[in-house]
């Protein structure tokens, strides 16, 4: 291997790792297998891919090309070299609108090509549910088509030219005729011409195999076509010239109910000859909510096109007339259409977990059929999974005979593979038996190439090794894919993972206590893999910011998959390259919601801390910010937040203390509240002062005194007060435990010791800060401290209030799940409501101020993730606050952007949604931030006032206070 990694590092300019990272972050596709290589090349361009190739063939180390890595039958791993194209070769090289087409490098991916392409009216036809990370080499490589293939066909349909270097090093420029093929390929096509012709079977997604038929003279002998789909095995991409059509204008889509998905799939091949740009099918059991959707048991999706939104909709409500459908919907608006498209489009996630929480796999995703039996073949592939006691979901591509689908495969037991196996086997020839392929999307790979002799025959697999041999005499070139596959029980990716439960101090109750079981739900579908998040979304910021894999959510997950397999990562919950991809997660819990299988790397992350620390000497920063809550507190019973403040001031001792504290040198440190908001609510208490409005008539509502609002935001907490108390409210504090007075009650005495100014053992905390750094031996004495101070209240039927997002997604979340074995934590995890929604809940008559004015901001992740944001949208709405908040995160994420080293990524955070939200906003806008770390980073980097919403409104209440004495 070194003598392999010098070679290839002479001869490429591109990047070459066979490091532990590198090798560990391409173990995986989204399929059920694994394969360790040896090293990763990133080439440049087309002289990189050769000199690989060169170097690889001489050593005889095979080589597998990868693109967004999101394959499903496992064709994106290998043993040996991975050429990875999304680093360099990544380009959209030209666009021709004139001709109608673009010349793309292979690890472009779709979502920038229809970019491109828009402004002209144009698009690339395919659209695979992962168009936001696959790329173009990728999709060629698979022969993808997506849910637009009724209209516009597969990638094969919208290849023209392609430019690949062999493994033996010969530059082809392939087409639609012989000039370009190999040696020897003509030959041999032609003296296979009975086979070809009578070989494959006539279905629209016939993926399965090589497609020869493309060679025979009456079809062109389109060689660039018959390399699509060919998984990597012939040879390596470096350009393809792709054919783009016309966009509609205009767009509607029909959601047509039907009793059960049969019914649907009965339906989907009578509606193509209304000329359906979709007609997509996915049943109740994958819709989270089924709310937005007509009353039914199953859905087609049938999108529509025109040259305006009246002929789109003319068209979409013909196929509702022509369908005999249980209820149905036409949608025309744009926003509408896709949020019901995303629930199609994150179905190949959402299907890994069934109802009760069981896994689920692919290996079975996409078989196809012709349209007109898919309700026939559909009723048999029920009763043969009932026959062998699995589950599993169709949904997808009804319209061509295509159906994805996970099934509940138990890949963890010799008894459970073995099943596996005798399914798949007997699936396929049902498959058959329908006149199907056994791929129509995503390829064989291994999960189904050892299968292709019982749809093709051993003669047409023959010819398929014997193609191989010409392309690739040496078998370098993703071996063990289409031709002489390995088993498809063999390599599975779960083996390598502890059968034991690892020691953990998260409950991880979606994953039955396993933190192996939470580690797999990333099944690589990627999502956290996109350039550009629309709408609400945040998943994954550290992605956009730096582009590498290692910074991904899935590439941590895979970190996370080795460290426990100890293969590749050998030195378990001390390994440095786990911790280094760790490290410049923002916690942002973006991934809980946005992740289709709700991988919680937060949560991952805080636990690898933990046992990465565990007896060892933490960084400064994790004592700094980690236990920023104790600090403040000595701080405020010290009475020397002046002194602080004045101190940092002087920029030489502001150095000092940033670097002795592990602190960022480019930041400034906030000033502390010289008077808290707990002495402004003593005082106030002390007077006998109330905040105008009926207050003492209402219900009873406890206000969270969080680290952020007590000690440097207190105005948010006193705005909050003057808020809830103008909606009738009666407001009271958590209990605290009085120093000077230990109480005694129940035979106990709270005893003091000196450390207890230190501790703040009076007062409420949530442990965020200590959770985010793992320091969760702390966190868990905090919240214990907690709960019990706050066990008068859980008698009650009090909600509590919590102003800070961050705190309440705490104390809805990380609380119960650290504390799992306290049902204490749960009963407070049920009362935490945001400021909105105890407005909204507990005081629904009140009517809010009429501010009218435009807002703009960020929605804070840990309320999109954790808490939702429907109830402040409802109350923006009734004070006319008017316009969207952005999605995305603000990239300080508490300690997150303050610690050393993360400062450039903390700010191209911001950069990516915040801070141009708030640029572009036109005077007088409110910009609203409810986190303290969203209004600190748009004070420090845009030097933009942010306030919370409790703030606009008690201003907006004293302005009309004052307009009515006047």
């Amino acid at each position: 291997m070194a003598n392999l990694e010098a070679e290839l590092r002479a001869a490429v300019r591109g990047e070459v790792g066979f490091d532990v990272t590198s090798r560990a972050l391409v173990t995986m596709d989204a399929s059920n297998y694994r394969r360790v290589p040896r090293g990763v090349v990133a080439p440049v361009d087309a002289d990189d891919v050769a000199a690989a190739l060169a170097v690889c063939r001489e050593h005889g180390v095979p080589v597998v090309a990868r693109g967004g890595g999101t394959s499903i039958a496992g064709q994106a791993t290998g043993t040996g070299v991975v050429l990875d194209f999304t680093r360099h070769m990544n380009r959209l090289v030209a666009l021709d609108p004139e001709a109608r087409t673009a010349v793309v490098q292979p690890g472009l991916v779709l979502d920038r090509l229809q970019e491109a392409a828009a402004p002209h009216g144009l698009r690339f036809g395919p659209d695979p549910s992962t168009h936001g990370r696959c790329t173009l080499g990728g999709m060629i490589g698979n022969n993808s088509c997506g849910s637009h293939s009724v209209a516009w066909g597969t990638t094969a349909d919208s290849v023209r030219e392609l430019d690949v270097v062999t493994a033996r090093g010969a530059r082809l420029r392939l087409g639609r005729d012989w000039a370009g093929a190999p040696d020897g390929l003509r030959a041999l096509a032609e003296g296979e011409l009975a086979r070809l012709r009578t070989g494959f079977p006539e279905l629209p997604r016939r993926i399965s195999g090589y497609a020869l038929d493309a060679l025979l003279p009456e079809r062109g002998a389109d060689v660039a076509r018959s390399f699509c789909g060919s998984e990597g095995t012939l040879g390596v991409l470096t350009e393809a010239v792709v054919r783009l059509v016309g966009a509609p204008r205009a767009r509607a889509l029909a959601v047509l109910a039907y009793a059960d998905e049969s019914a649907a799939a009965e339906a989907a091949a009578g509606l193509l000859p209304l000329g359906p740009l979709t007609v997509e099918g996915m049943a109740a059991d994958l819709v989270p909510s089924p709310a937005a959707l007509p009353r039914g048991g199953a859905w087609l999706f049938v999108e529509t096109g025109g040259e305006s939104a009246a002929e789109a909709r003319a068209r979409a409500e013909a196929i509702v007339r022509a369908a005999d459908v249980v209820d149905a919907l036409v949608v025309t608006d744009p926003a509408g259409q896709r949020a019901l498209w995303r629930i199609r489009e994150d179905a190949s996630g959402t299907a890994t977990r069934m109802p009760d929480g069981t896994e689920a796999w692919p290996g079975w995703e996409d078989c196809a059929v012709p349209p007109a039996r898919l309700g026939a073949y559909l009723r048999d592939f029920r009763a043969l999974m009932t026959a062998h006691g699995l589950r599993g979901t169709p949904y997808g591509h009804f319209g061509d005979g295509c159906i994805h689908v996970r099934i509940d495969f138990d890949l963890l037991t010799a008894p459970g593979v073995a099943r596996f196996r005798r399914f798949s086997e007997e699936l396929a020839e049902l498959v058959v038996a329908h006149g199907g392929s056994l791929s129509g999307e995503h390829g064989d790979g291994q999960a189904r190439a050892e299968l292709l002799p019982r749809m093709y025959g051993a003669g047409m697999v023959g010819l398929f090794e014997r193609v191989k041999g010409v392309w690739d005499p040496d078998d370098l070139l993703n071996p063990g894919m289409l031709v002489r596959p390995a088993p498809l029980d063999s390599g599975l990716r779960f083996s390598v993972l502890p059968r034991e439960p690892v020691d953990v101090a998260f409950g991880y109750p979606s994953d039955g206590g396993d933190f192996s079981a939470a580690v797999r739900r990333c099944v690589g579908v990627a999502k956290c893999r996109t350039t550009s998040v629309p709408g609400p979304g945040v998943m994954c910021p550290s992605f956009r910011a730096t582009g590498a894999e290692e910074h991904s959510t899935r590439g941590r997950a895979r970190l996370l998959h080795e460290m426990l397999a100890g293969e590749v990562v050998t030195d378990g919950w001390r390994s440095q390259e786990v911790r280094d991809a760790l490290d410049l997660c923002l916690s942002c819990k973006g991934c809980r919601s946005d992740c289709p299988v709700g991988v919680d790397m937060a949560t991952y992350k805080a636990e690898f801390l933990h046992r990465h620390y565990a007896g060892r000497r933490r960084p400064a920063a994790h004592h700094a910010l980690g236990r920023l809550p104790e600090w403040l507190r000595v701080v405020s019973r010290t009475r020397t937040a002046w002194l602080v403040n004045a101190l940092s001031a002087v920029p030489p001792l502001a150095w000092a203390a940033k670097r002795l504290g592990g602190l960022a040198p480019e930041r400034e440190i906030p000033r502390l509240a010289t008077r808290t908001f707990g002495r402004w609510w003593e005082g106030r208490r002390a007077s006998g002062s109330s905040a105008h409005g009926p207050a003492g008539r209402g219900d009873l509502v406890i206000l969270w005194p969080d680290t952020f609002t007590e000690h440097l935001s207190p105005a948010v907490g006193r705005a909050a007060v003057r808020v809830l108390e103008a909606a009738g409210l009666r407001v009271a504090l958590p209990p605290t435990l009085r120093l000077e007075k230990p109480p005694v009650g129940d035979g106990r005495t709270v005893a003091l010791d000196p450390l207890s100014l230190l501790r703040g053992r009076g007062r409420v905390c949530c442990g965020l800060t200590y959770v985010s750094t793992g320091q969760l031996d702390r966190a868990r004495a905090v919240m214990r401290r907690t709960l019990d101070l706050m066990e008068p209240v859980l008698e009650t039927g009090a909600p509590v209030v919590v102003l800070e997002p961050s705190c309440a997604a705490a104390l809805r979340t990380d609380v119960p799940e650290l504390l799992h074995d306290d049902p204490r934590a749960a009963r407070l995890a049920a009362k935490v409501l945001t400021f909105a929604e105890t407005l909204e809940r507990h005081a629904p008559g009140w009517t809010p101020p009429r501010v009218d004015r435009p807002v703009a901001g960020q929605t804070h992740c840990h309320q999109h993730a954790v808490l939702g944001d429907a109830a402040d949208r409802r109350l923006r709405e009734a004070a006319l606050l008017t316009g969207e908040l952005s999605g995305g995160c603000c990239g300080l994420a508490g300690n997150f952007g303050f610690e050393k080293g993360h400062y450039d990524v903390s700010a191209a955070c911001a950069q990516e949604q915040l801070l141009p939200s708030v640029g572009d906003a036109p005077q007088g806008t409110v910009v609203l931030a409810d986190g303290y770390s969203c209004r600190t980073q748009l004070e420090q980097l845009a030097g933009v006032r942010g306030r919370h919403l409790a703030e606009v409104l008690a201003e907006a209440l004293e302005e009309d206070l004052r307009r009515d004495g006047a």
